[in-house]
């Protein structure tokens, strides 16, 4: 049977999964009953689901938990996080009610710029275009109004418009950089229709000017596209209090001696990539987390947060730690574009829940929470690395995992469970116990068959 088909996007959800199993599946009936058993009972809302990407054929679930005790700027938050990795929530749960007694997270939005571009080739004299540019701005602008107006009544807006001359490093090479101030909203299709505006507007301009030449009245548009490395929309978010007050950590760590280590810990991670990529590995567990719960793009702040930790040419933490004058501090400057209106955050039902939960945020405030989030994930991570290690609490976390893929029975389990609270959790030492608790069934059922 054919593996590849013609007018695959043309054939019904039923139409796409029957052919799917049909070519790729070994047990057709059953993978098709399970796959359509993840559909929505309730067909409007599987409907706005299907309309979110294409050829859908079923949902994928993800674990939708919940971290509380998150005081932040005074304010007290229970945050929804989606994430399907064992150990992430509970962590950022620990390090926020670990920092509820010393003063909480402390968080503010540094900046809120947001970048878009248009990439031309022009093969004239520079001069010319850059003489010319001020009347080709307010061109720009009086052509975008019908674009921005709404945006503007809102308090955003494009910012400013920068001409910028790359024929050094590329021939005929030049860009338009607009910084925007979108608001609430990401504002991804709002920043791509005015650069797309101000493309057609380039092209009509040069068109007209009289000192031209033939050749300079020609432009071509290579593209017009967001950035989605957006430094300057920046947030931080902060922990500190007295050394003293950190208290006492596992294995009779005391206070003094913690925050050295955890200092250390944070700058090795300044120093070493291979370090750097698994620290940031570990903001993100929570960011992402968070992103996704709210109906945001993760895909893009995992992208903009890993240029950002590049700025220098050099890969880094994106957290800092210092301790002066007997105070503890640790933060976390990040850049965050996201938004509250828009996109997925209205339409899925489970991300307006999501920011129902918080409060129905605006963007900023979002911002500041899911920072914060961040850096928890990464103090809880930091915490158990520099005191009992990240074996002990996360192998702990994984031990359901572990009795699920060796089908451990619910008896099983809960002597498992027991037997485990005292001792270290790997792959082989749940596999003997289990073996040995076996053995000792099948041993006793012998026994009782014999008597």
């Amino acid at each position: 049977m054919s593996k590849s088909i013609s007018g695959f996007s043309k054939l019904s959800k039923r139409g796409k999964l029957r052919w799917l199993v049909e070519n790729f599946f070994k047990d057709p009936e059953n993978v098709m009953r399970e796959m359509k058993s993840y559909w929505l009972s309730n067909e409007e809302e599987q409907k706005i689901l299907d309309g979110f990407s294409e050829n859908t054929i079923s949902n994928f679930y993800l674990p939708f938990g919940v971290a509380p005790n998150f005081v932040i700027n005074d304010n007290t938050y229970a945050i929804p996080m989606v994430i399907e990795e064992s150990s992430v929530v509970a962590a950022a749960s620990s390090a926020a009610k670990f920092w509820m007694t010393r003063g909480g997270f402390r968080a503010k939005v540094i900046s809120t710029k947001k970048v878009g571009q248009v990439h031309f080739t022009w093969e004239g004299d520079a001069n010319k275009l850059e003489e010319a540019f001020e009347n080709l701005k307010k061109k720009m602008t009086a052509d975008a109004t019908e674009i921005t107006k709404n945006m503007v009544a809102r308090g955003g807006g494009v910012q400013d418009i920068q001409l910028i001359n790359y024929t050094g490093v590329e021939k005929h090479y030049y860009q338009i950089k607009v910084n925007f101030e979108t608001c609430d909203s990401m504002g991804a299709n709002f920043i791509n229709s005015v650069l797309e505006s101000y493309a057609e507007s380039l092209r009509s301009f040069v068109a007209i000017q009289d000192n031209f030449t033939p050749e300079e009245k020609e432009v071509t548009i290579i593209m017009s596209i967001l950035s989605n490395y957006t430094p300057e929309c920046l947030v931080r978010a902060w922990v500190e209090c007295p050394v003293k007050d950190l208290g006492v950590f596992s294995n009779d760590i005391d206070a003094v001696t913690f925050a050295k280590k955890f200092c250390t810990a944070v700058r090795i991670a300044h120093i070493d990539q291979y370090r750097a990529t698994t620290h940031n590995k570990g903001i993100f567990n929570g960011i992402d987390a968070v992103v996704l719960a709210t109906g945001n793009d993760f895909r893009a702040i995992e992208a903009c947060g890993h240029t950002y930790a590049s700025q220098d040419g050099h890969y880094r933490s994106l957290s800092n730690c210092k301790v002066e004058d007997g105070v503890f501090k640790f933060w976390l400057d990040i850049p965050l574009s996201i938004g509250t209106v828009g996109g997925l955050t209205k339409l899925h039902p489970i991300a307006k829940r999501s920011l129902e939960m918080l409060g129905n945020p605006s963007a900023e405030e979002l911002m500041m929470i899911i920072a914060t989030t961040g850096l928890a994930q990464n103090f809880a991570a930091l915490r158990s690395l520099v005191t009992t290690g990240i074996q002990q609490g996360h192998m702990k976390m994984h031990l359901g995992n572990i009795l699920n893929h060796m089908e451990a029975t619910e008896q099983e389990k809960e002597k498992a469970c027991t037997h485990f609270e005292e001792k270290a959790v790997s792959f082989n030492a749940v596999r003997e116990f289990l073996d040995s608790l076996r053995v000792k069934k099948t041993s006793d059922s012998s026994s009782i068959l014999k008597n």
